[in-house]
């Protein structure tokens, strides 16, 4: 995390769901621009806990389409279709960036399960606001006002039907399966890595109270070496805030059960 403006990526994508079109919701995010501190009452303290892993399934490519797809590099309009109908205009406009859709999709979801991200590849627009810290020295931690920055794509992605964004993706399936390979996975589904990445993401602690950081340059670290050695798409979960978290964690489920 750095001392700069913060932006997601999709879940994280953390995270899935609204602006993805494949099913899952996770937003990864780089940091830019100029911190603003605010002094933040802290929220009571709770007991972390995680889920634990279940078994992946290879889940078969299926479609589900009386039209023939396009190609993949003259997907976007399609996708972007879709999704406009699927959670309307103004969601779209506002988070999806249009240009390489799948491809950026699949990255990111790939990805998603790893320290680092390939932040020029992103299927979402950056968050507004500056990232919000509290306190200072020991004390130092993500301030709760910041949380509500990552409402707006949150309460989107909440509206969305899990089933009827399993569908679309069931029907553009092979298409996210071609961007897969491409990424250097000729003998591997894109499907089987997808319920990998929701799995982790579901193991996520839930995290109570203050987050507290540490800044040991210009990047803000998690104070915690446990939340500090997660994924990329797990810190995400952690910095939307418990509330936000739940709401993503359960749209998850929802999306595995349908995939599943």
């Amino acid at each position: 995390m750095k001392q700069t403006q913060d932006s997601f990526w999709i879940w994280g994508g953390a995270t899935f769901a609204l602006v993805i079109a494949a099913g899952a919701a996770v937003y990864f995010y780089r940091d830019r621009g100029t911190v603003e501190t605010t002094p933040v009452a802290a929220a009571p303290e709770a007991p972390a806990s995680e889920s634990a892993p279940r078994p992946v399934p290879v889940v078969p490519a299926t479609t589900q389409r009386a039209v023939p797809l396009p190609p993949l590099d003259e997907s976007d309009t399609e996708v972007q279709g879709a999704l406009t109908e699927l959670a309307g205009r103004d969601a779209v406009t506002q988070f999806l960036l249009p240009q390489r859709v799948i491809r950026n999709f699949v990255v990111t979801i790939d990805n998603s399960a790893r320290e680092k991200m390939a932040l020029n590849q992103r299927p979402i627009k950056p968050t507004g606001g500056p990232f919000v810290v509290s306190g200072a020295d020991e004390t130092l931690a993500i301030a709760p006002a910041n949380y509500s920055r990552y409402t707006p794509i949150v309460t989107a992605v909440n509206k969305v039907d899990a089933a009827t964004l399993v569908g679309l993706y069931r029907g553009m399936q092979p298409l996210f399966q071609q961007a897969y390979e491409e990424l250097g996975n000729p003998n591997k589904l894109f499907n089987t890595r997808l319920l990998e990445v929701i799995d982790e993401l579901l193991q996520t602690p839930d995290v109570q109270g203050p987050v507290r950081l540490v800044q040991p340059s210009v990047y803000y670290r998690y104070a915690d070496p446990k939340l500090e050695a997660l994924t990329s798409g797990q810190k995400l979960l952690i910095r939307m805030g418990p509330e936000n978290a739940a709401i993503l964690k359960s749209k998850l489920r929802q999306i595995q059960a349908a995939l599943s």
